[in-house]
């Protein structure tokens, strides 16, 4: 189909140009205005990152095509205000700290001056309605809510615009309101994430992923690939020049699949090209002839005797084993009057950052490697690299992109690697940025675990011995389990005083999506398995939940399992906050009723209609949303 004619006006300014007949509004955007203030989150229309006004309405762009929007009036974030000043609004959010990885925001503020157009005065319940459609994953919501109220409240001139300015200055900046020096370029949608940055002469990497959970890849043919017209250079396992191997513990993942693939979206090999619609052209290429293996789904079947096995190195599949012992096991049941046994299970997490993994790649006029991306952990990144590339530690350069939420997702490496190759075979800058659904299907997630849960204990509900075993699915390859495992071994038995204790962690391969750094590194798992156990045996002993915690936790000098000191504990303090913001009512689990008294009251929101409930108000004259 012939390209379109496009006509718009765009932050106040006619723009003409011709555009692809499928080219959506954000696409366009971001590619041929270099607006790249409007992010792309989901590319769903769910996250709102990609917020815009069209003829004064708000919109998720990516939903829109561009053809759609033609000849329409478009307001993007960095039409809000003139360059260096910022509105009322994103002052507002500048002064709250609201900005965090800042991913979010530029959609957030958009969202926001939508709501205080459409009704200056609306109270909190509406703006939580109106940024309903906005998701924020480093859960700033507070604070994005309280700017909003202040601007509000300063555009209506009930408070001053003093409100917005930084605090006095104060001798300590300890427990002082110290502003993010990055929130202006945050809040203007002119700070630039990995996926947002070109370089001239840019080539597009897209990724060829494996359909097969277990497969030896018989062969790759890439010729009709490299043929097309477009395509710069096609990378396999065949192109890694040094030790193909990378992990954070255990250098067990290659930078492509070699000789067989071990989990579905592992990537087999990589098209760099002028364009991503040539770059996914050339993929539908590439001719790759599997044979199909045994595969294994499940970690304690994995680590019976006869199981596939994924990794010649662990014939047992077991990544890492932690065992922890203290006191006499035995002797502790022994001494119990109940011993309670249950088993539970945690399931795989997505970290589901707004922002997408992306990098970009290019060598200099030295010969030095240079990698973008939001990694988290450049410094081993970069070691590991150089290892790849074969090359001196000073030839390999990482620099650290502002990272758009991480939450340990982006500390594993993961298409650094391919970045890096390609540019040098092409001596061209080359840029991957991730789909939602490649991110879903290819990276790492938190380990799903099973725990089996043997605690023994007196009447009064004092604990005399834990039995702890968790078997975790650390996935196709190593990457951040054996660490995950010391942590949960750590963490096992929370802040309790436990005399006599077994603790065994259990990291395995399987032909799942690998895990890796999540959030708490383990103690999620243990610590949701701790407290549902403790809960139990209340329930068991009939003691109140929060009495049995208190009979059990660690005071000042206890020592932990691991044979740590802790010279101050404030679990107590912890406890008698969290029974009074609960509302709780004093007794056993089970003697509760059938009815919660902490939800239904005053403070408790219904659901979120996205601003259904809310009539429009229309202002006479358009008030100016600063």
């Amino acid at each position: 189909m012939p390209d379109l004619e496009i006509q718009l006006e765009v932050n106040g300014r006619k723009v003409r140009r011709f555009a692809k007949p499928y080219q959506r509004l954000i696409d366009f955007l971001r590619d041929d205005l270099d607006l790249t203030g409007t992010k792309e989150g989901c590319g769903a229309g769910e996250c709102g990152t990609c917020s815009v006004f069209v003829n004064g309405k708000l919109v998720k762009s990516c939903l829109m095509p561009v053809a759609k929007a033609n000849g329409a009036k478009i307001e993007t974030i960095e039409g809000l205000a003139p360059p260096g000043e910022l509105t009322t609004i994103q002052r507002a959010f500048y002064k709250t700290g609201a900005s965090q990885c800042g991913y979010c925001i530029p959609g957030m503020v958009m969202a926001a001056t939508a709501a205080l157009r459409e009704n200056p005065n609306a109270d909190v319940e509406e703006i939580k309605e109106r940024l309903g459609g906005n998701i924020c994953r480093c859960t700033g919501y507070a604070k994005i809510i309280e700017a909003v109220e202040i601007a509000r409240d300063v555009i209506a001139g009930r408070i001053g615009p003093a409100a917005l300015e930084p605090e006095s200055p104060v001798k300590s900046y300890i427990g002082s309101n110290v502003r993010r020096i990055d929130a202006p370029s945050k809040v203007s949608g002119r700070l630039r994430y990995a996926g947002d940055m070109v370089m001239p002469g840019m080539l597009h990497m897209q990724v060829l992923r494996s359909p097969h959970p277990h497969a030896l890849i018989k062969s790759i043919d890439t010729s009709a690939a490299e043929a097309l017209e477009g395509v710069a250079c096609v990378i396999t396992s065949a192109d890694v020049p040094g030790k193909d191997g990378f992990g954070v513990f255990i250098h067990d993942q290659p930078v492509m699949a070699r000789g067989k693939v071990r989990y579905v979206g592992e990537a087999v090999a990589a098209v760099a090209a002028e364009d991503i619609v040539t770059a996914r052209k050339a993929l539908s290429l590439i001719k790759v002839e599997y044979e199909p293996l045994p595969a294994i789904f499940d970690p304690e079947e994995a680590m019976r005797p006869g199981a596939p096995v994924l990794h010649d190195y662990a014939k047992d599949n077991i990544v890492k084993h932690i065992p922890i012992r203290k006191g006499d096991i035995e002797k502790g049941f022994a001494e119990a009057d109940i011993i309670v046994e249950e088993k539970y299970e945690t399931q795989q997490v997505e970290h589901a950052y707004l922002e997408p993994e992306a990098g970009l790649a290019y060598v200099d006029h030295d010969g030095v490697v240079t990698v973008i991306s939001p990694s988290q952990n450049i410094t081993h990144h970069r070691h590991m690299l150089a290892e790849i590339l074969a090359k001196p530690i000073n030839k390999v350069r990482f620099i650290m992109s502002p990272v758009g939420g991480g939450f340990g997702g982006k500390e594993d490496m993961i298409y650094q690697g391919m970045l890096a190759i390609a540019a040098l075979k092409t001596h061209r800058p080359v840029r991957l940025v991730f789909t939602r659904e490649e991110s879903i299907i290819s990276t790492a997630k938190r380990h799903p675990a099973r725990i089996t849960y043997r605690m023994g204990l007196k009447r009064n509900g004092r604990i005399t011995a834990v039995s702890f075993k968790m078997i975790s699915d650390g996935g196709a390859y190593a990457m951040s389990t054996e660490g995950v495992m010391r942590k949960a071994a750590i963490l096992a038995c929370g802040p309790y005083d436990i005399p006599n204790l077994q603790v065994d962690t259990y990291g395995v391969y399987t032909n799942n999506t690998p895990s890796g750094a999540f959030r708490t590194f383990g103690a999620m798992q243990v610590q949701f398995a701790t407290e549902a156990h403790l809960d139990l045996c209340a329930e068991k002993l009939g003691l109140d939940p929060f009495e049995i915690r208190r009979i059990n936790m660690m005071r000042d000098g206890a020592l932990t399992h691991t044979k740590q000191k802790l010279g101050s504990v404030s679990l107590g303090r912890v406890l008698d906050a969290a029974e009074k913001a609960s509302r709780w009512e004093k007794g056993p689990p089970n003697m509760r009723g059938p009815y919660r008294s902490d939800l239904g009251g005053e403070d408790t929101r219904p659901p979120c209609t996205l601003g259904a409930r809310f009539r429009k108000v229309e202002t006479p004259a358009r008030q100016e949303v600063a």
